[in-house]
């Protein structure tokens, strides 16, 4: 959903001698080296921040509206909203009721920007959308935002599809969702198919089948492509899915029971036993909605919060139409120091920032401004939304189970984290670094034979895998007319790899404080991998980063793996050593991350086009060119005279062409 429009936005600068950066950085890395930032502010740093945001006091009026914390380096520190401008600025002025995180947080300040809008609700929707956008170090963060994957039915086509649809929707196409993973997605289309035998290809497959594919073979699809069924009969079967997935399951049920009396009354016993299968798959169906929520037509999200050691986690049950679609944990970030009230007011600000809300949301407890939260959510879906705690019934065994899913997920978090400490020490005592790492970079490269080579960066720390750390290394091979790395050279990829990574990060911050350095180079390979990271790293001044080599036994059997030193020395763990286990955890991790995006270069360059380097052919002329003279090379030998004969090329794209595939000497 795009920003709501701004009605009136005035930024003050309030900046001191010396503080002025002309060059912000990037939201997101800002987000994570603000905190190591923050701990170095001083009381005059406090002083500089109170004159900063009395100055803009002075200019705001008790309005509605939006207000940005930003620092000297034009970065926003804190998004929030308030009824009155002027007051809630003002209780910033009030340091000693502050707590030690928002004093931090003035102490930075250098400059605000206040958007002032219509009500209270649009701030809170404004300051949902801004959050996510900045991700500002002070904000209660979610570490989740992907999108849902539906259920998509094209219904405008003669024989409709069924098919996992994520981003944009399209026009005549009917949605459902959403579900809590894709996992969940492609379980109930698996079930629709052989309930409904609804087709899963695609239009270009369709149109191209001269006899039935192997998915009708074995009744998963009524191979609508080849005649088998005819329109009315497909959309009979259309009806009864769109019947299913708007909750009418008891109905689908009975009418399928009735044609399977019929079918049998007939002695038709073959169809009389697709209708019993199909029968079947609808009980399974049926059974495998863990929760059965039991609320008719009315769509319903069940949410329930636990808190405990530092960690919070949100679990949400997505209910539609009487069906559970799934249910899925969040968990928070950068909620030191704040309250439970303010995580869940927090995640039901940005969680549905970007998702349509159920009519009902069904919690454990009601947050803070739950009218103003309602209010907003309903502008945001355009149904009303109402937020209620049940206290009786099939509605209150919901959210505790919901609330049980948030407990144990809690308690799993922090065992995992517990296990990730135990083993970074262990890690840092086996290699004696000088301390635990909070920052591991594991790198790894693929290719097949040299080609589409790439390498790959993939990050970890105390909380587990960074995923938004990780990171692709494109490689370009040599050639008669420039630089690049040879096929098939490993030592080389790793040298351009970690050049490009380290030349890098001295650009962005050379004193080498930052969190975004790492402690530890963990590298998929032997001495030769080991030798050409260090001597990169001692071209570039970089001293303090230990290296280590990982690599497998003999016969490449996992649980020998050997790691190597820069210095030469060769190491072995235990084949039991939970040391060992998580070492190849990491090293499998690198290696799953640089070969799927191995794959997907290689899957890209197989559709490659010479006519995709051509300045102004896309995809519709590029068609109608190879439609025409049936192959790129054809067309890179033909004349203008010729070009001009293919659909939609103006004289001027075919010249374009020519010259081109022919340049002059």
């Amino acid at each position: 959903m795009k920003l709501l429009r701004e009605r009136q936005e005035t930024h003050i600068r309030c900046t001191m001698p010396g503080t002025e950066n002309p060059f912000p950085g990037s939201p997101d890395r800002f987000a994570e080296d603000a905190a190591a930032r923050a701990v170095n502010a001083t009381l005059p740093d406090l002083e500089i921040g109170l004159n900063n945001i009395r100055n803009i006091l002075n200019t705001l009026k008790s309005q509605p509206g939006v207000y940005r914390m930003i620092d000297a380096e034009e970065r926003v520190l804190y998004v929030g909203k308030a009824k009155s401008l002027k007051a809630r600025v003002a209780s910033y002025t009030q340091v000693a009721r502050l707590p030690q995180r928002l004093q931090r947080m003035v102490a930075q300040t250098r400059s605000m920007t206040i958007v002032v809008t219509r009500s209270e609700a649009e701030a809170l929707l404004l300051e949902a959308q801004l959050i996510k956008r900045f991700r500002p170090p002070y904000n209660i963060l979610l570490r989740d935002d992907k999108s849902f994957p539906f259920i998509a039915l094209d219904a405008d086509h003669r024989f409709p599809r069924l098919s996992k649809h994520r981003g944009a929707r399209k026009p005549k196409t009917l949605y459902y969702g959403p579900f809590a993973s894709a996992g969940a997605v492609n379980t109930t289309l698996n079930a629709l198919q052989k309930l409904f035998l609804l087709r899963s290809c695609t239009d270009s497959y369709m149109i191209n089948r001269s006899r039935p594919c192997l998915l009708h073979q074995i009744r998963r699809c009524s191979a609508p492509c080849t005649g088998v069924i005819d329109e009315a009969g497909y959309a009979e079967l259309v009806t009864d899915a769109m019947a299913f997935l708007s909750g009418q399951s008891r109905q689908v049920q009975k009418k399928l029971g009735q044609k399977m009396s019929e079918a049998a009354a007939s002695q038709d016993y073959e169809l009389a036993g697709l209708f019993r299968d199909r029968m079947k798959a609808l009980a399974a169906v049926q059974g495998a909605q863990a929760v059965n929520a039991q609320t008719g037509a009315v769509d319903a999200d069940v949410i329930a919060m636990a808190t405990g050691g530092g960690a919070a986690c949100i679990q949400i049950f997505f209910i539609r139409n009487g069906q559970n679609w799934g249910h899925h944990a969040v968990f928070p970030s950068q909620i030191s120091g704040t309250s439970d009230d303010e995580i869940l007011k927090a995640f039901l600000g940005q969680f549905y920032a970007d998702i349509v809300p159920a009519r009902l949301l069904l919690l454990d407890r009601i947050p803070g401004e739950a009218g103003l939260i309602a209010e907003a959510l309903t502008t945001r879906a355009g149904h009303k939304v109402e937020l209620r705690v049940p206290q009786r019934g099939h509605m209150k065994r919901l959210v505790e189970q919901a609330s049980r899913n948030a407990r144990d997920a809690v308690d799993r978090r922090l065992a995992e984290s517990a296990s990730q400490n135990r083993n970074l020490l262990a890690l840092a005592g086996f290699f004696s670094l000088p301390a635990q790492p909070q920052r591991i970079e594991i790198y790894d490269n693929s290719h097949v034979m040299g080609t589409n080579a790439l390498g790959a960066m993939v990050v970890a720390g105390p909380d587990g895998f960074r995923k938004s750390h990780y990171r692709k290394f494109n490689m370009k091979s040599a050639g008669n007319d420039r630089p690049g790395i040879t096929p098939g050279d490993d030592f080389g990829m790793m040298r351009a790899m970690l050049t490009r990574r380290f030349s890098r990060l001295q650009a962005e911050d050379g004193d080498g404080k930052s969190p975004g350095w790492p402690d530890l180079l963990l590298i998929d390979g032997g001495k030769g991998q080991v030798s050409a990271a260090a001597a990169v790293l001692a071209e570039l001044g970089v001293e303090d980063v230990p290296i280590i080599g990982i690599s497998k036994g003999p016969d490449r059997n996992a649980g020998r793996e050997t790691f190597h030193t820069p210095d030469g020395r060769e190491l072995t763990l235990p084949a039991n050593d939970p040391l060992l286990f998580f070492l190849q955890r990491l090293r499998d991790e690198a290696h799953r991350f640089a070969i799927g995006a191995h794959r997907q270069k290689r899957a890209k360059a197989m559709t490659f086009s010479t006519l995709d380097e051509v300045p102004g052919i896309g995809p519709k002329r590029k068609k109608a060119l190879l439609m025409h003279f049936g192959a790129a090379r054809a067309v890179k030998g033909a004349a203008v005279d010729d070009l001009l004969k293919a659909p939609g090329i103006s004289r001027a794209t075919a010249e374009a062409l020519y010259s081109h595939f022919h340049p002059k000497a």
